[in-house]
């Protein structure tokens, strides 16, 4: 077993594994409830339990952005795995959106480009990855809107305008502050209650 200091791998992967190949070995992994495995740069990684607070920002954006999601969308927080295979990554965010027929399937690799919304809530061990990688894996899928949530800055920034270089736009704010979602949802998310208590 591969171990990345900080983040294990969750298995041992060989330069000759293909994406699909990582998505299988992925699929007969057991990884214990609470937590999630991922694949980065090559590597399953796992990820480390969320803080019990992290469980309330992240029902407190779904309930902000729920009113303002596209006709047939849904907005759910949640172990999903996205796969970006042009990336050969698979991404699972801590909240995602998109049009209600992406999960009608039967697979466990859900279709990354159909997603309208990310959000990633950082920790210690993940937050390189999520302001570097997942930036600019989401922005070259054209996933509209990335919310970035660093928790131990408690700083939420937000991200649109998908290039190939990741994101042309963002704007950041402190938690406690409003900030505005662009299209395709159009409102303000209230940070207050964002903060670790």
């Amino acid at each position: 077993m591969t171990v990345m200091a900080e983040r294990p791998t969750m298995s041992g992967t060989t330069e000759s594994q293909s994406f699909e190949e990582l998505l299988q070995t992925l699929d007969a992994l057991v990884v214990p409830d609470g937590s999630k495995a991922e694949i980065i740069k090559g590597n399953i990684v796992g990820s480390p339990w969320s803080k019990g607070y992290y469980l309330d920002v992240m029902e407190l954006a779904c309930e902000q952005l729920r009113p303002h999601l596209p006709e047939e969308h849904r907005i759910s927080y949640g172990p999903f795995l996205y796969a970006f295979p042009g990336a050969e990554r698979a991404f699972g965010p801590d909240i995602h959106a998109g049009h209600r027929s992406v999960s009608r399937q039967t697979s466990t690799h859900l279709d990354g480009e159909a997603l309208s919304f990310v959000a990633e809530l950082t920790s210690s061990s993940t937050r390189d990855t999520d302001l570097t990688d997942k930036i600019e894996v989401y922005g070259r899928a054209g996933v509209p809107v990335y919310l970035l949530l660093d928790m131990q800055e408690e700083q939420a920034t937000v991200l649109w305008t998908p290039s190939a270089k990741g994101y042309e736009s963002r704007v950041t704010r402190p938690f406690g502050e409003k900030l505005l979602i662009p299209a395709p949802f159009d409102c303000l998310l209230d940070t207050t209650g964002f903060k670790a208590p």
